[in-house]
């Protein structure tokens, strides 16, 4: 899996980021569970979700100013450190307070640790071009990340379950805290490359973003960016159809479906969720194996597993047999994964490195209001037309956002790297 273009500051985000997520699905889990003993309300617990979503979204609007100031490692550990910190308060006062403690506590302390989890995800995306030696470690950079963060999800929601029955919310809480304190440690490894190491390009296009018109000009640079340059403009529309339709594999859909669809119980929406995220893992293998094929032809490969995922989940949709469903989402998995990954490599790849974490928060905050939008206009929709209905028009909005990138083409054309060119 170790490939030379990939360096050790890379290994070492790789790391701190695999554990940061490990981290999350498990507080998440034992959190749910806690609100939902306590106060025995869906609504309650609905809350969780909807707040992070939120606090993250206002961190990436406001995370240029911070990228403007500070390095992107400095930031990564600055994220890091707070949540350790925060949440080591969190444990403790859960710990000791057990059925005593407010929620109200409970849910401030979480807003403000996805606040600062806000830019972590931008930062991350925005090193990984800055930490490999070639343009071709930088698909396998970003295919070995997806690989971790499917995995995580995979592994993580079974484990997490079974650890917070076995030991309880509070004591999961704990444990979870240790890990926040290993992600910390490993971030103290995230070097970004020294102004020498950078091009002069590269150099003169930060020069030139430092120089901006006060905060406004900075809170405002990289959604400029996205509208004036025809690729990022494209790719982030296509982001936001693929976000729309998305969020019909959230738990709620995905059990309405086994259930309307395919005339099974509950324990079936766990086996779609397996055999779904199994088929991601094997997508991000797969693109970690064909790298060196798949070589400059990013928007090729990106529409090819748009267009296999849009034609499975329509499949999917019409299928009434559960095994059937089974092996149709597990053959998404690897379209999906496919497009994804190839995406994120054409975004890395379409701005100067200096502007790139400005490029990447305004699209991160762009993508968290369409979420939450996706999720309450999913459920009305769903209401109107039926669960089986809702999937086949989310298979129509990938053929939408196919149709955009072929009716943009040209933006495609130049297939050289641009993370080190001036705009």
């Amino acid at each position: 899996m170790k490939s030379s273009y990939l360096t050790h500051p890379f290994y070492y985000l790789w790391t701190t980021q695999t554990a940061a997520n490990a981290a999350d699905v498990l507080y998440i889990m034992a959190l749910t569970v806690m609100v939902l003993d306590r106060t025995n309300s869906l609504i309650s617990a609905a809350l969780l979700p909807l707040m992070r979503s939120g606090a993250q979204m206002l961190s990436s609007l406001a995370a240029p100013l911070l990228i403007q100031r500070f390095k992107l490692s400095s930031l990564l550990l600055l994220s890091q450190t707070g949540q350790f910190l925060l949440f080591v308060v969190l444990a403790v006062y859960l710990h000791v307070n057990g059925d005593a403690s407010s929620l109200v506590l409970v849910f401030s302390l979480v807003f403000v640790m996805s606040f600062l989890d806000g830019w972590t995800t931008p930062a991350r995306n925005a090193l990984i071009p800055r930490l490999v030696t070639h343009e071709q470690g930088l698909l396998k950079a970003n295919g070995l990340m997806s690989v971790s963060d499917q995995v995580v999800q995979f592994a993580g929601w079974g484990l997490s379950g079974i650890i917070v029955a076995w030991i309880g919310s509070s004591s999961t809480l704990l444990v979870t805290a240790v890990i926040y304190g290993l992600a910390a440690a490993f971030t103290l490894g995230v070097k970004e490359p020294t102004h020498a190491e950078m091009t002069g390009k590269d150099l003169s296009a930060g020069a030139a973003a430092e120089v901006g018109t006060g905060r406004w000009h900075t809170l405002t640079e990289g959604w400029k960016m996205i509208w004036k340059t025809p690729r990022l403009r494209v790719l982030t529309f296509m982001d936001m159809i693929d976000m729309l339709g998305g969020s019909i594999w959230v738990g709620a859909f995905t059990l309405a479906f086994v259930q309307a669809a395919l005339g099974q119980s509950e324990e079936w929406w766990g086996f779609i969720n397996a055999a779904y995220f199994a088929g991601t893992i094997g997508g991000g293998l797969l693109v970690l194996a064909l790298a060196r094929i798949i070589g400059r032809r990013y928007f090729g490969v990106m529409m090819l597993g748009m267009a296999g995922y849009g034609v499975l989940t329509a499949v999917y949709a019409l299928n009434s047999q559960p095994y059937a469903a089974l092996i149709l989402v597990m053959l998404m998995g690897p379209f999906a994964e496919l497009a994804m990954i190839n995406r994120r490599t054409l975004i890395q790849s379409s701005v100067a490195s200096s502007i790139l974490p400005k490029v990447l928060s305004a699209q991160a905050s762009m993508m968290h209001f369409v979420f939450c939008i996706s999720l309450l206009g999913m459920a009305w929709l769903a209401e109107y037309i039926g669960i089986i209905n809702l999937y086949l028009f989310a298979a129509g909005l990938t053929i939408l956002a196919i149709a955009a990138g072929l009716l943009h083409y040209r933006a495609f054309q130049d297939n050289t790297v641009q993370r080190q060119t001036t705009h």
